[in-house]
């Protein structure tokens, strides 16, 4: 795989005011070395594998408790306790995604969903930009009645959101619910066969372009 290395302008001499072959086949061979460097540059970006060049901000958070409600008429804040991978896009106060740098981002997420009660419930799911609701955000999730005693219904609630900031801008995920029965649940880690632990949040922040407009501000 080719090297790709950044490229600076040549420190090109001054010329005398009288030809001289001497600086002239100088002045040409300092800039014929700075335009090969340039060209093997573009190419190796321009490339089949020129992604590979590129770095955009991204960020993987999970959470690993249950989250409940103490009431109905409360919207709490979805929090996350766990950084997988992330660069420029980190989680501040437990629940604030934040950005160091400004474009539009993927948000997206998954989110384990309860019901322990002997009734249908909803649980609302929304965003959050530095305190302030998105309008038009908010998707509601129902839940069947629970299986049995001990047996609750679970259902996963999972999208992406597009959303525009700007630098140190953060992003909250809120929820609420119509019954303190209905939680978002964590799982430990199964046997029988042996499989891993079901996070009760799975969030991702991936930057997709720079900002254009901020369509939220």
């Amino acid at each position: 795989m080719p090297i790709l290395r950044a490229t600076k302008a040549p420190n090109l001499i001054n010329a005398p005011q009288a030809y001289v072959a001497y600086h002239f086949d100088q002045f040409s061979r300092e800039l014929r070395v700075y335009f090969n460097a340039l060209d093997n540059a573009l190419q190796a970006l321009f490339g089949p594998r020129g992604g590979d060049y590129l770095t955009f901000s991204y960020g993987s958070f999970y959470d690993t408790t249950d989250q409940t409600a103490v009431s109905t008429t409360v919207a709490y804040a979805i929090t996350l306790n766990t950084t997988d991978i992330s660069q420029g896009v980190s989680i501040a106060s437990s629940s604030q995604l934040t950005f160091a740098e400004a474009g539009v981002y993927n948000i997206q997420f998954s989110i384990q969903l309860s019901n322990d009660s002997n009734a249908p419930q909803d649980i609302d799911i929304w965003f959050r930009k530095n305190g302030v609701d998105i309008a038009n955000s908010n998707s509601r999730f129902g839940l069947a009645q629970r299986k049995g005693a001990g047996d609750p219904y679970h259902i996963v609630g999972a999208l992406n959101f597009l959303a525009t900031v700007q630098a140190a801008d953060y992003i909250q995920l809120m929820w609420r619910t119509s019954s303190v029965d209905a939680r978002i649940k964590y799982y430990v880690a199964g046997t029988s066969p042996t499989r891993p632990a079901v996070p009760s949040v799975i969030l991702t922040a991936t930057r997709v372009s720079d900002v254009v407009s901020d369509i939220y501000a």
